[in-house]
């Protein structure tokens, strides 16, 4: 294997190892993928500032995200599918998450369910969740994920109606991938994934699984998934899960000051400026430019703001602390991880990061990650 460096190099691994369909799934955003591509290319137009003859001894990465200590300030997204990257995907990946101290975030569309994670793991973990149109069976995952003991339930709010995926259409996704010809000679260059997958725990979504009336296999539970996205989906029903909810809230898809001030008056304990990674409005603007509005709108101690989407590197994690965001979230850089090496390379993309976020730091004239702020970057003069 070759020297492994950074996140891109995971993802080539990743690519090489993991199903073509399912890679895809991973890999892609929306539409054309304007602002998928928008994620990278804004947080590499900002420049970071260099500092020198500056004392950098004993720095720290560590900071606190709702309330919970964090070795640095990145929590591990919610990633549909995490199971079948690799084999017990979600349970490796919050194994490493726990090892290493970040929060791992669990999502409805997980292979492994809430009490597979929670029965491998120590901590408490946050479960994200969508609102089904079946709101008891949304009543219900709340249910589960109170008596698994999760310490904050993550509400996205930007799937009521899901974005089409080019890639996914051309690659014939499903769940588990279809045996067709295209898809067998592909499982045939990467035996290593078959066979961590079908040595997983389960093979399809293990929080629906059993929980589903009707579904009485994998072909009716995924017509009913189809269905049950909601666009009917309002801040009523935000409401609702509030009081279902008594233990942190985290609000995940805001991009607009007017919805940021909306989800503040909910009680969230923090907002994530996000765009579903470039996953649902293709040509909606990217989550590093849209972080200033929402922290103008609503950033105070009452509500943290943290930003999801393009998170590569160390470097991007200081640039999104340096625009004022208490934290971050990302998901495909250790979906890479996963997908090249296991429970390993989470570890590894995590290490990198948390690396580069140190070294960046101490040549930015910076000791405390919880001290940056915009005297610590240099911002395209258009912004």
């Amino acid at each position: 294997m070759a020297v492994i460096t950074e996140i891109e190099d995971l993802r080539r691994q990743a690519k090489k190892r993991v199903a073509k369909a399912i890679f895809g799934y991973v890999d892609s955003g929306s539409y054309t993928e304007r602002t998928m591509r928008a994620n990278r290319s804004d947080l590499d137009a900002i420049h970071l500032r260099q500092r020198v003859a500056v004392n950098v001894a004993d720095r720290s990465t560590a900071t606190t995200m709702a309330g919970e200590t964090a070795r640095m300030p990145l929590a591990l997204a919610p990633v549909g599918l995490t199971g079948l990257n690799y084999g017990d995907g979600e349970i490796l990946a919050a194994q490493a998450a726990e090892e290493f101290g970040v929060p791992f975030t669990l999502t409805t569309m997980s292979i492994c369910s809430i009490e597979d994670v929670a029965a491998a793991t120590k901590k408490p973990f946050w479960f994200q969740l969508y609102v089904m149109r079946d709101r008891g069976f949304a009543a219900d995952l709340i249910a589960r994920a109170k008596a698994a003991r999760c310490s904050a339930l993550v509400l996205t709010l930007d799937l009521q109606i899901l974005g089409q995926r080019h890639a996914d259409l051309r690659n014939g996704l499903t769940v588990p991938p279809r045996p067709t010809w295209s898809n067998l000679a592909d499982m045939l260059r990467k035996p290593s994934w078959c066979a961590s997958v079908l040595l997983g725990k389960r093979k399809t979504f293990g929080n629906l699984d059993g929980h589903v009336k009707g579904a009485q296999g994998l072909s009716t539970l995924m017509a009913w998934v189809g269905q049950q996205f909601d666009p009917t989906l309002s801040w009523d029903d935000v409401a609702w899960i509030r009081d279902q909810w008594d233990g942190k809230l985290i609000l995940k898809g805001i991009l607009d000051a007017d919805d940021a001030r909306l989800a503040a008056r909910t009680g969230a304990d923090a907002i994530v400026v996000s765009n579903h990674g470039g996953r649902q409005l293709d040509g909606a603007i990217s989550s590093i430019r849209a972080l200033p509005q929402v922290i103008d709108a609503v950033g105070d101690d009452r509500v943290e703001i943290w930003m999801d989407g393009g998170i590569r590197s160390g470097q991007d994690i200081l640039k999104a602390c340096a625009m004022g965001a208490r934290g971050v979230m990302a998901g495909r850089s250790y979906i890479y991880g996963l997908g090249a090496m296991g429970k390993p390379g989470v570890a590894l993309a995590l290490d990198i990061m948390r690396k580069e976020l140190d070294v960046s730091m101490a040549l930015s004239g910076l000791r405390d990650i919880q001290a940056a702020d915009r005297s610590h970057i240099v911002l395209p003069k258009d912004w």
